[in-house]
C-alpha cells in the first residue's frame, strides 16, 4: 500500500491519469463529476482536502448517486462513470481498497437507465439557413477582419452541414489536413480515433474563397501553411497571429447566423450538432435509407444510433400517411 494521500491529491492523480489517457472533452466532463463528488463529500462530513483517502468508503458512491437525481440520466451516467474510475484508479494504483464489486452493485441499483431520444432538430429551418448562407451571405465591408469573419463564417456553416463534423472536429482542423485534390481531410475523432470526412465542391469553394482572402496573413505568419488553422479568429485579441478559433467561438458564428437569418426567437432552437443530425438525414433521404452508408460517412460506431434517424428520412412513409388520414 502506498504512503496515505488526502482524497483531493488522489483525485487529482486520478484526473492526471484521464488528462494523458482520455480525450479532453472526457477529461472536462470527468472533472466536473468529481468536483461535485468532492462536494457531496463534504456535505456528509468529509473533508477532501485534508481527509486521507483511508476515509472515503463505499457509502459515497450512493451519496453521489441520489443527489444527482436532479441530472438528467446521461448526465448521472457520466458523472457516475466519473466516481467509479476513481474508485477503480485508487484500487489498481493500491492508494486504498475499495470494495469495487459493493460500488459496481450500489450504482447499479441506483442509476436510471438512459432513454434512447429520437434525435430532434428543426430540418427546414437548417435547410433555410444553408440555402441562405450559400447565395446571398456576402460582405462588402472594408474592415479587414469583419470581411474574413464573414468568409469564415460561410465556409464554417456549409461544412458543418456537408461534412457532418462535430464542432470540435471542425475548429481543430489545420490547412495541412485537408487533401484538396480529393476533398477530404483527417480527423481526430471520438476516442482519438482517426477517421476521413469529405467534403462537398460548395464547401472546398467556400474554405478556397476564404483561405484566398487570408493569404496576405497567412503569408506573414512565419509558420509554415499545412500547420496553419483552417478556421482562424479575426478579432482583436488574435492581432496578427492565426489562432485556432475555439469551439466557444463555432458555437457563437452558429449562433449569429441563425439569429441574422431566423431571427433573435430562433437562437437556441439551432446548434453545431443539429448540422450533424442534418447531415445524417441528408444522407439517408438521398440513399434511399442506405442506414450503412449514413453510418460510415457520420462515423457511428454502432449502427443502432444510425437507425434512430431513419424515421426521420422516411418520406415515403409520410406520403403514404397522408394518404390515407387526409383525404
Amino acid at each position: 500500500m502506498a504512503d496515505s494521500i488526502s482524497i483531493r491529491e488522489a483525485i487529482e492523480d486520478y484526473l492526471d491519469n484521464i488528462l494523458l489517457s482520455r480525450a479532453e472533452l472526457t477529461f472536462r466532463s470527468y472533472r466536473n463529476g468529481l468536483n461535485l463528488f468532492k462536494d457531496i463529500l463534504e456535505r456528509n462530513g468529509i473533508n477532501p482536502e485534508g481527509d486521507p483517502i483511508e476515509n472515503i468508503t463505499e457509502d459515497a458512491i450512493a451519496w453521489f448517486a441520489t443527489s444527482l437525481k436532479k441530472y438528467s440520466p446521461a448526465t448521472e451516467r457520466l458523472y457516475l462513470s466519473s466516481a467509479v474510475g476513481f474508485f477503480e484508479f485508487i484500487a489498481a494504483e493500491r492508494i486504498a481498497e475499495p470494495n469495487l464489486p459493493r460500488i459496481r452493485l450500489l450504482v447499479r441499483q441506483r442509476a436510471r437507465r438512459v432513454g434512447q431520444r429520437l434525435p430532434q432538430f428543426p430540418r427546414e429551418s437548417i435547410e433555410q439557413i444553408v440555402n441562405y448562407i450559400t447565395s446571398s451571405f456576402t460582405s462588402h465591408s472594408s474592415q479587414r477582419n469583419e470581411f474574413l469573419r464573414t468568409l469564415r463564417n460561410k465556409a464554417f456553416i456549409i461544412t458543418l452541414a456537408d461534412s457532418g463534423l462535430r464542432v470540435h472536429e471542425a475548429c481543430s482542423l489545420r490547412r495541412g489536413d485537408v487533401d484538396w485534390n480529393e476533398g477530404k481531410a483527417i480527423v481526430l475523432g471520438k476516442g482519438d480515433q482517426q477517421s476521413v470526412v469529405r467534403f462537398s465542391s460548395r464547401a472546398v469553394r467556400a474554405l478556397k474563397d476564404y483561405l484566398r482572402a487570408r493569404s496576405e496573413l497567412d503569408g506573414h505568419s512565419g509558420r509554415p501553411l499545412p500547420s496553419l488553422p483552417l478556421f482562424a479568429r479575426h478579432d482583436r485579441g488574435a492581432g496578427k497571429k492565426i489562432k485556432l478559433i475555439t469551439t466557444t467561438t463555432g458555437r457563437n458564428i452558429v449562433r449569429d447566423v441563425v439569429k441574422m437569418v431566423l431571427g433573435e426567437d430562433a437562437v437556441g432552437t439551432i446548434t453545431p450538432h443539429s448540422f450533424r443530425h442534418y447531415f445524417v438525414t441528408t444522407v439517408l433521404r438521398g440513399s434511399g435509407g442506405n442506414l450503412k452508408l449514413a453510418q460510415e460517412l457520420a462515423r457511428h460506431k454502432n449502427i443502432q444510433v444510425t437507425q434512430r434517424y431513419a424515421h426521420l428520412s422516411d418520406d415515403e412513409l409520410d406520403q403514404r400517411y397522408y394518404e390515407i388520414f387526409e383525404k
